[in-house]
């Protein structure tokens, strides 16, 4: 469990978990269940105690970044997301300007909900379109259709809610390089200040992990997937996004500052079911079935279930595995400021032979990825392990 001493930060950021949809994609393998049946309603309020029950512990002059996950936030009613938001703004100190964010699936928003994100300060939203082939959404296990982005899309201006980001995923089953072709066009018509792009992932105990084991799952080759993102990289440069981290593209000043918090390790709260936080050098996760969740803070506990703390190797690691993904890399002052002690000083050989093999660049304030090293930045990774 994390310490009972307060510890007060200038600012935080925090992750809320939304756990359910009200369908389950055969790819996800993130903390989620139907929505039907659910305690929703208990779910949103012992969300709120556990802020109540977190903020005794470590609190915040302000949040920089409020980020609501899923799970699908918007598969919860109007009147259930506005419980939800004018709880969280009155524990939580926000700035309006700040990035607030919540995820949302084409064909759920309406305009009374998008109204209540409106109202509490909600400024960013993430959709996951995933493709624009109505054939491939389907066989992915999508309920939406290519039509109901771009409904939802016009439902999004009438809001004026302007910073909106896509994910996409490529290397799907069946997928061919000029039907991902066809989807990038289609995501950049839109002109949206930022995109995601992952390749598909077999996670365990999903749909698609089950299939594949039983020969029943065609996927596009390594060569093809390479070849998919080097195309979506082209694409987005040309209409003017810039890649900022491995998997994002924004326009200039429209990065993802949440995802930012993640990647230049910075401590935030993790908030729901089978969230995950880091907090004074502790990272934490909570509980993930939902009566598990449940019962803790029905007692007045925090829902934890695991606590690792770090040591200054984990930390020095974590910094160059997280800070590696985006394209400028890690900060050489801000590590000797973390750490007190020189990048070369900890790394030195390691990064001599890197940059030998021309998969890193060094310049005076940051060592990054190269071009080559960005192809295979696990292989990188691995290097900065320390024994």
């Amino acid at each position: 469990m994390l310490k009972n001493k307060e510890v007060q930060y200038s600012q935080l950021s925090a992750y809320i978990h939304i756990p359910f949809c009200e369908h389950i994609c055969y790819y996800c393998d993130f903390n989620k269940v139907l929505i039907e049946d659910q305690p929703v309603d208990e779910y949103i309020s012992a969300l709120l105690k556990e802020i109540d029950l977190i903020k005794t512990k470590y609190s915040a002059n302000t949040m920089e970044t409020i980020y609501i996950g899923g799970g699908t936030p918007t598969a919860l009613s109007a009147k259930q997301l506005d419980v939800l938001l004018a709880g969280i703004r009155s524990r939580l100190p926000f700035n309006e300007g700040n990035e607030f964010t919540v995820e949302a699936n084409p064909g759920d928003l309406t305009l009374d909900k998008l109204n209540v994100l409106k109202n509490y300060g909600v400024n960013r939203l993430s959709m996951g379109v995933q493709s624009f082939d109505n054939r491939l959404l389907k066989k992915i296990g999508r309920r939406h259709s290519a039509e109901d982005v771009y409904t939802t899309s016009n439902l999004v201006e009438k809001a004026a809610i302007d910073n909106v980001s896509i994910d996409l995923i490529y290397a799907l089953p069946g997928q061919t390089i000029e039907s991902f072709s066809d989807t990038l066009e289609k995501g950049l018509a839109l002109d949206l200040p930022h995109y995601s792009l992952y390749s598909l992932i077999l996670e365990n105990q999903t749909v698609f992990y089950n299939w594949a084991r039983q020969g029943r799952l065609h996927l596009p080759s390594e060569d093809i997937e390479g070849d998919m993102f080097e195309l979506a990289a082209k694409k987005m440069e040309a209409a003017g996004k810039k890649q900022y981290e491995i998997s994002n593209f924004s326009i200039p000043g429209k990065q993802s500052r949440h995802n930012l918090v993640y990647w230049d390790n910075e401590h935030y709260y993790g908030l729901g079911a089978g969230a995950s936080g880091y907090l004074d050098g502790k990272r934490y996760k909570n509980h993930g079935p939902i009566q598990h969740y449940l019962a803790p803070l029905r007692k007045g506990e925090l829902p934890i279930r695991e606590v690792e703390t770090l040591t200054e190797e984990n930390k020095i690691e974590e910094e160059m595995f997280l800070g590696l993904r985006k394209l400028e890399g890690v900060s050489l002052a801000n590590f000797e400021e973390k750490f007190d002690c020189s990048i070369f000083d900890v790394y030195g050989s390691a990064i001599k032979d890197l940059e030998r093999r021309k998969l890193i660049t060094i310049d005076q304030h940051f060592i990054a990825l190269s071009k080559k090293g960005l192809m295979i930045g696990n292989e990188v990774f691995e290097q900065f392990l320390l024994d």
